[in-house]
């Protein structure tokens, strides 16, 4: 039996504070619905859109396991703003298994960003950020992934331990089903500590300082037939989004 060891928890209020210290800091569902103003019930509404997911064409492993969706957005304070739809880039340095390369999502439903708790949660974590690193704007690209045992395997970083190239890296657990595994690991950037843990509340939140660590999740495998592993990844940038503006070629 592998041992599945409970995450460090923080209130929102300690969220900066433990960002600063150990580079990273994890809230429950509650901690996270406070921070944003809402109800965990309004996080709960969205899962139908984790149902609503495409494959993931790019993934050079062969693999069938990833399903996504993909939308970029400005945060200025309480200011949510969509972005013209772009290709997610990300440079070798970064990911070098699908780095380097444009990678085109179909993007998030607009019924889920019109959301009152999305620009609420963006707007918290935004404000998070800000009380870090100075106020400035948020280039935010969110991603919606399902990981699922369809190859017997799934794997929510196949491109192993990394960093994103961003500032900040928010990882929100939206659900797990039947499947072992999908254990967190953070690891300081330059040091040796590192520390492992394995989210299991719906709509609990890891964020890490991105400059200052490294994270992998290991594989899921199904506990039956099937399962999956829900979650919304949202990273944040200053200065704006990674690569060029590139243009879509069939648009």
């Amino acid at each position: 039996m592998v041992a599945s060891f409970v995450p460090p928890a923080s209130s929102p209020a300690g969220l900066a504070g433990a960002m600063r210290d150990r580079g990273y800091a994890v809230l429950p569902a509650a901690g996270l619905a406070a921070l944003a103003g809402v109800e965990v019930a309004d996080f709960e509404a969205w899962r139908p859109y984790w149902d609503e997911l495409l494959p993931d064409p790019y993934l050079k492993d062969g693999g069938r396991y990833r399903q996504r969706r993909h939308s970029c957005f400005v945060v200025d304070g309480d200011v949510v703003a969509l972005a013209p739809h772009r290709a997610h880039w990300q440079s070798l340095d970064y990911n070098a298994l699908h780095g380097g390369m444009q990678r085109w999502f179909e993007p998030i439903r607009p019924a889920l960003v019109a959301q009152p708790a999305w620009t609420g949660l963006l707007t918290a974590l935004g404000g998070v950020c800000s009380a870090i690193k100075g106020a400035r704007s948020w280039y935010v690209e969110a991603h919606q992934f399902r990981i699922d045992t369809t190859d017997g395997i799934g794997r929510p970083t196949p491109e192993g331990a990394h960093r994103d190239g961003v500032d900040f890296v928010a990882v929100i657990l939206v659900g797990r089903h039947d499947i072992k595994g999908g254990e967190t690991r953070v690891f300081q950037a330059d040091g040796p500590d590192g520390q492992r843990f394995t989210l299991r509340e719906p709509w609990s939140l890891m964020l890490l300082d991105d400059v200052r660590m490294i994270h992998e999740s290991t594989p899921i495998q199904p506990l039956g037939e099937y399962g999956y592993r829900d979650t919304l990844v949202l990273t944040y940038r200053g200065g704006g989004f990674q690569g060029d503006e590139p243009q879509r070629p069939d648009i």
